[in-house]
């Protein structure tokens, strides 16, 4: 494709990209086609010749939409926001343009040293502490999603705990990490690739009020296996958990681990995003203090497509330890003079996209006001539909509620509880399948809870209360 011809389809794809978010709408919010649809309408075989672009945007409208989730959507409600603003698409259009290999800081300097401002800004903007900037003893890395950084967050937990020698000698003794029952399953995940293994997850109890991590029980826990000869190794304290955004206690949570010497890592992988409102920072209390590691989702609500996940260490020395290997192919003066970082030695992978482009364009574009306005919208809609649930003895709703996502649940009295587990089974799904809007679900206490989250920007009032209506309808 000559630069002429990329000029002609580039347009016409930018072209087709703004018609598609201009008329969303028009779209069922959910995919209606069934397993194997989209597949059987592809030739079995690759192309022997060349097609001319024309024929690879017809197949997009008629054959892939149909089978596209419209994450996009105003009515999508499920899961958390997976935002992709005009900025943040340019900004990675932009990325894939330079086509920048950005492994080691000689690669392309630009691409390191944007980096380190915008997780610098970040961390302004966030409120967080000065020793999670680059120029400090720690520093901010932008990675793929959170549960990678969970992953390196444990390498750098062993390699701390060990004293230097899991990077050199693999694990030579039972380590054991610790979570709640509502944290994210990337960190068994984690636990599972790092060879501390899943049956050394240990799982913490939760208050029944807040559901937020039990410190008592944590260092119970604790204690029971310094006891039994394990070396307790990771905690992971939650702010926004994924079913229900429940926060754990940070600052309790964290002085455990620092009594008790452990690695203490916030995933923040929602809801850290918040505390770009100054009122919405308490979300926070104890990160400053006694994280080692944290992480919250730009491209969750922040207006910034996938993938951006920013991760900081309070000190980056364990991490690099553990992951730093230099072949020869890769030395070069800057690395070897030290004065540069060579973000390679921050994740699993060696090598990495730009992606501090799209999220400089979104904070350029936005600023700080623009993107609390964004935060503040979504809150408030939220905190509305949290009022009109409450309001109708239907329903009832399951508090605290903080920020963009609200769980509740039909009350069917005259239904046994099996029954009425499998009814607000049937009411989501029959909402779903109506490509209305888009809700999913998750278990609080053995029970069905429906979870409504807002957070796109195109997402208005008007939408919300439609949603409402649709749920009510629903439920009869």
């Amino acid at each position: 494709m000559s630069p002429e011809e990329f000029r002609v389809f580039g347009r016409q794809v930018v072209d087709w990209i703004a018609d598609y978010h201009a008329g969303i709408e028009s779209h069922p919010v959910r995919s209606q086609v069934r397993p194997g649809e989209v597949r059987a309408q592809l030739p079995a075989h690759p192309p022997e010749r060349g097609e001319p672009f024309e024929e690879v945007l017809r197949d997009l409208d008629e054959v892939l939409l149909p089978g596209v989730t419209h994450w996009q959507h105003p009515s999508f409600f499920a899961y958390f926001p997976a935002n992709a603003s005009g900025p943040a698409i340019l900004g990675d259009l932009l990325s894939s343009g330079l086509g920048v290999q950005g492994m080691v800081w000689a690669t392309s300097p630009a691409c390191t040293e944007l980096e380190t401002v915008v997780v610098d800004w970040m961390a302004e903007l966030l409120g967080l502490p000065e020793h999670f900037r680059t120029d400090a003893a720690g520093g901010g890395v932008i990675q793929d999603s959170a549960s990678s950084a969970a992953l390196v967050a444990c390498l750098a937990a062993l390699q701390r705990v060990s004293g230097g020698d899991v990077a050199a000698k693999g694990i030579t003794r039972r380590h054991t990490l610790y979570v709640s029952e509502h944290t994210h399953s990337s960190l068994e995940r984690a636990a599972r690739m790092v060879g501390i293994g899943a049956d050394n997850v240990r799982v913490v109890a939760v208050d029944p009020g807040t559901l937020g991590m039990d410190p008592q029980h944590l260092d119970d826990l604790i204690a029971e296996d310094l006891a039994a000869g394990a070396v307790p190794t990771l905690v992971c304290a939650t702010v926004g958990t994924t079913s229900t955004t429940a926060i754990d206690p940070v600052r309790a949570v964290g002085e455990v681990c620092r009594r008790r010497g452990v690695w203490l890592h916030v995933d923040a992988a929602y809801a850290g995003v918040a505390a770009i409102c100054p009122e919405l920072r308490w979300i926070n209390d104890g990160v400053g203090e006694f994280a080692d590691s944290y992480c919250t989702n730009a491209h969750k609500w922040l207006l910034t497509n996938f993938d951006c996940s920013l991760l900081w260490l309070a000190d980056r020395g364990p991490l690099v330890d553990a992951l730093s290997i230099l072949p020869e192919y890769l030395r070069n003066p800057a690395t070897l003079s030290g004065e540069v970082i060579d973000y390679r030695d921050w994740q699993v992978p060696l090598g990495r996209r730009f992606r501090a482009l799209k999220l400089w364009s979104v904070l350029r574009w936005y600023g700080a006001s623009g993107l609390r306005e964004h935060i503040r919208t979504g809150v408030g809609l939220a905190q509305e539909f949290a009022d009109w649930v409450r309001e109708d003895p239907r329903f009832e709703l399951l508090e605290p509620h903080p920020l963009g996502l609200v769980c509740f649940r039909p009350r069917f009295p005259e239904l046994s509880p099996e029954q009425a587990e499998e009814r607000t089974h049937e009411v989501m799904e029959s909402l779903n399948a109506s490509g209305e809007l888009y809700l999913t679900h998750t278990k609080v206490d053995g029970r069905t809870v429906l979870r409504f989250a807002v957070g796109s920007p195109q997402t208005e009032r008007r939408h919300v209360l439609a949603a409402w209506k649709r749920i009510q309808e629903a439920v009869g």
